[in-house]
């Protein structure tokens, strides 16, 4: 039977764990649902077979909405990882236990126990307890149980992924097989590509509680239209080029856009090359061969059947890596390659050629503008050049205490978004507390930047004072928040305050990616006590940071600047030089920083939790 998805979301404490899924799995197809672990696979599969309930949308078995159906009536087997298996059993009882719990008669039990003891290949077994058998053996008594009342759906979460790896190749055989000789509509959960690959006649991929994105096996790992499938669904490498009349430019190479991914002129481009598609040749390629250049292998690794390796080719102009990410500070290009293990090794240095490749969609970032809907409108009059700079969708939300003002709130925020230029944004008006709603909304979209105004608010008391909200906000959310402060200017120029070590990377990442959007130039600085010398990692560092600038095709510059405090190092030169941008981290013990800075900074601020880049 065929089983639908429409706008389907399931929520935890606030946060949608299955955020509006839409789908459908026709009759007789084994569909498997790819994903990290957090993604919301298996809560989709508890939400079909009825052991919790949806908070939004529909689930529809056959066309029949589900919803009023009870777990035990909807005629679904379910398959745990855990096998689940009644160690007070036999074998042939625990595959009778469904049929005997809906009156069965034992000879029609007994005859189904023994039809499935062989199609599941254990055959005479059916005497045995839970501890006499391995744990491949239990798997398949956990899938004869749930075949046993021959469920409309079968639904199997995780189901080998507690087994060794040959067990998991003959199970997964053995699971194909049963599956179409039976004809059951199946849903596999799993995060490993091979398996999806192998089992699924289509694959879901999931992020983050959404489905990305459906198809068969060959078209997605070909032809993903995602980063994020692109990089789950094997290895490889993205470059980002320059559209230029309909072609994207590495370097000196220029390769076609499809004209089903549209780009416009100018626009970066996003390149994927898996392994097999780069060739390293000793011979230098013909002209016609769309080649990268000279490389150097780095590493060169034999793993049976296929020799993997990686290639670093000098910088190309205006090209920038994106996956792997590269090392912090590091020039050039680095692939991976793969090749059959009987062929002769390549060259130390050969020349990279490109046989294939595939340009991925283009991204559209999401920003969460919050606004007041009265006083001054900072957060949504930067938005407005966020949107148009970066191609971006923006969701104005509006936060009210009283459910009475809800429609009053979601007119007012649409008619001031239309006076500060935003052109049809999503309105939301979330009820509750300021703080918790907007942390809220954060986690529940995929949100890439939140955008917050530095204006007034009431406070408990009654009266106007200035905002805190912001800095405990800065501490609460996983996502870069955008402090937009008085009449926001054009953001030209960026100041980083950075520190030596990964939370000033994420910074410098964050910092740069805007200034690149935004056509803006950027300063690295680091603040040192008076008469402190520097350790060696700390002008590493920021050389390090220009080098990533120029790799993001921004320009930068880095200084040292001496004061008795970071906070005043960076307000002595924002008062020097004034800036219209300034980007601190959130890291652990950098929230004083952070809050003095968010108070004291006369433009707008950048807040980068650690990690969200």
């Amino acid at each position: 039977m065929s089983i639908e998805l429409e706008n389907v979301t399931k929520r935890y404490a606030g946060q949608a764990t299955v955020d509006g899924v839409t789908l459908e799995v026709q009759k007789g197809e084994l569909f498997v649902l790819l994903g990290a672990s957090g993604s919301g696979k298996s809560t989709i599969l508890r939400l079909i077979a009825g052991l919790i309930a949806p908070d939004d949308g529909v689930i529809r078995l056959e066309g029949k909405d589900l919803t009023p159906v009870p777990a035990q009536e909807r005629g679904v087997g379910f398959v745990f990882q855990n096998y689940s298996i009644f160690r007070h059993m036999t074998v042939g009882e625990n595959i009778e236990f469904g049929l005997r719990i809906r009156g069965v008669k034992r000879s029609a039990r007994a005859e189904r126990r023994d039809e499935l003891l062989d199609l599941v290949g254990l055959g005479g077994l059916g005497g045995r307890y839970e501890n006499q058998m391995s744990g491949g053996q239990l798997q398949r008594v956990a899938l004869a149980r749930a075949l046993a009342y021959r469920p409309n759906v079968l639904l199997l979460d995780e189901p080998f992924g507690a087994l060794d790896v040959k067990i998991r190749a003959q199970l997964r055989q053995s699971l194909k097989d049963i599956q179409r000789s039976l004809g059951v509509t199946t849903i596999l959960v799993t995060h490993d590509q091979e398996e999806a690959f192998e089992l699924g006649m289509r694959i879901g991929v999931m992020d983050r509680g959404r489905l990305l994105e459906v198809g068969t096996p060959s078209d997605l790992y070909a032809r993903p239209r995602s980063l994020y499938a692109a990089q789950f669904l094997g290895g490889g490498t993205v470059l980002v080029g320059q559209c230029t009349r309909d072609q994207v430019r590495l370097g000196t190479l220029t390769l076609p856009i499809p004209a089903d991914v549209p780009h416009e002129e100018g626009d970066r481009v996003r390149v994927l090359i898996r392994p097999e598609q780069v060739s390293l040749e000793g011979a230098e390629p013909a002209p016609q061969a769309a080649s990268l250049g000279r490389g150097e292998i780095l590493e060169n690794n034999f793993s049976g059947a296929v020799r993997r390796l990686r290639v670093r080719v000098p910088p190309l102009p205006g090209v920038r890596q994106l996956v792997p990410a590269p090392a912090f500070g590091e020039e050039g290009v680095t692939l991976e390659a793969s090749m059959p293990a009987h062929l002769a090794e390549p060259p130390r240095q050969p020349w990279v050629v490109l046989e294939s490749w595939h340009i991925l969609r283009q991204p559209t970032p999401r920003l969460l503008v919050c606004d007041e809907g009265e006083g001054i409108a900072p957060a949504l009059e930067l938005a407005r050049p966020l949107v148009a700079s970066l191609d971006a969708v923006a969701t104005v939300l509006g936060v009210t205490s009283d459910a009475r003002r809800i429609d009053a709130m979601r007119a007012a925020l649409a008619e001031r978004a239309a006076a500060a230029g935003l052109e049809t944004p999503s309105v939301r008006v979330r009820r509750g507390d300021l703080v918790t709603e907007i942390v809220s909304e954060q986690r529940e979209g995929p949100y890439d930047f939140v955008v917050i105004g530095a204006g007034e608010v009431e406070s408990r008391r009654g009266r106007r004072e200035p905002p805190r909200f912001g800095e405990i906000l800065a501490g609460r959310i996983r996502t870069p928040l955008l402090l937009a402060r008085g009449r926001p200017r054009r953001i030209e120029r960026i100041l980083i305050c950075t520190a030596v070590g990964e939370p000033g990377k994420s910074d410098i990442r964050a910092g740069g990616w805007l200034a690149r959007r935004l056509g803006a130039a950027v300063t690295l600085l680091h603040v040192v006590r008076p008469g402190q010398t520097p350790l060696p990692m700390v002008p590493l560092h920021l050389e390090r940071g220009v080098a990533t600038l120029r790799e993001l095709g921004v320009s930068g510059t880095h200084c040292m600047r001496a004061a008795e405090s970071p906070v005043e190092g960076i307000l002595g030169l924002l008062r020097e030089t004034p800036h219209d941008l300034v980007v601190v981290g959130a890291s652990a013990g950098g929230e004083r920083i952070t809050r003095q800075v968010l108070r004291q900074a006369g433009c707008s601020v950048l807040v980068v939790p650690h990690g969200s880049w």
